[in-house]
């Protein structure tokens, strides 16, 4: 099959041909259909996520096909339409994993990361950490949802309910949760990069009620501020952007160093908390709600040969929505 192989961090992914995996016990292998792009694979790209699998085939947000089943997998059958996410595998036997917060499982393991992914024609992937994706959606609009979706929908979750909210980073990530937020009767404030008139006028189209630079004082206070921008120095200007008791929740798995701040930006019980991973209950309640709340996705595709180029576009911040590669 044709993949996308990282060889070593810090380098350009080498197109090839690499034998064609074959599914394991409890395993279904799929023909890829879509994977999105998403910033954390940047960070395994770039080396600010340690020690990946090598060589690695990236991409942990998979719509595809089933083709052929491994034993015992008793969830799907040939020829179901599958999501696969970010979470590939968990102990199942940890104090996490028997407490319902599997995300932070000592041995999880990630697809793209220390599984091969979606930057290629066929994956394999544990029936477990798989699911049906809603036939309203097709390939390439539901790949966004694999973690641009689930992780934005925990990051709302652990933000409380809070109603005038900010997103910080209006990316991926931050399109899909405003629509969910304006769905539950939120407020939406939007911050891009600073004078990125594009994005605001993006966010704005998106139910935003007020869209300006990171660098600028929402019109209210807010109850609670959703950074997904890499950028540390934002957590101080969240925190400067909530009222008492707010929270601020940082969804990225990597962040830039948060530079020093005064106490009192911190001080009348403000919080900050990070989101780590996702579990298998934020996929089966967000794709299940996603359609109900008639989340549609903004997206732009690439061939799966152009890889590098979307990694570019991403990282540049030149792409609205979501970056899709097509195999």
């Amino acid at each position: 099959m044709r993949a996308q192989l990282l060889t070593a961090v810090g380098q350009r992914l080498a197109a090839g041909d690499v034998a064609a995996p074959r599914p394991g016990p409890g395993q279904v292998l799929i023909r890829v259909s879509a994977c999105a792009v998403c910033r954390t694979d940047l960070h395994v790209v770039d080396g600010e996520l340690p020690e990946p699998k090598l060589p690695l085939i990236p991409g942990h947000e998979i719509v595809g096909t089933i083709v052929e089943t491994g034993a015992g997998v008793d969830r799907f059958k040939v020829r179901d339409r599958v999501g696969v996410p970010w979470l590939g595998w968990t102990c199942g036997a940890c104090e996490y994993c028997r407490g319902g917060r599997e995300n932070l499982c000592d041995r999880a393991r990630f697809t793209g990361y220390q599984i091969d992914g979606g930057y290629a024609e066929l994956t394999v992937a544990d029936q477990r950490f798989c699911f049906a994706i809603d036939p309203s959606y097709g390939d390439v609009e539901a790949a966004p949802l694999l973690c641009a979706g689930l992780i934005g929908y925990r990051t709302l979750r652990l933000a409380g309910d809070g109603e005038p909210i900010g997103l910080y980073g209006f990316g991926a990530a931050a399109h899909i949760l405003a629509q969910l937020a304006r769905y539950q009767g939120r407020r939406v404030f939007a911050f891009t990069r600073p004078g990125d008139a594009k994005a605001q006028d993006f966010a704005r189209g998106l139910g935003a009620l007020w869209a300006g630079g990171s660098d600028e004082t929402p019109p209210e206070e807010l109850d609670a501020a959703l950074i997904f921008a890499p950028v540390g120095a934002l957590v101080p200007a969240a925190l400067a952007a909530i009222r008492k008791g707010g929270t601020v929740v940082c969804g990225g798995i990597h962040m830039s160093d948060v530079p020093a701040f005064p106490y009192r930006l911190l001080w009348e019980e403000r919080v900050i908390r990070s989101v780590a991973n996702l579990t298998r209950r934020d996929a089966e309640e967000f794709l299940a709600l996603a359609p109900t709340a008639g989340i549609r996705t903004t997206t732009r595709t690439y061939p799966l040969a152009e890889a590098n180029q979307a990694l570019s576009d991403l990282r540049t911040g030149a792409i609205e929505g979501a970056a899709v590669l097509v195999p």
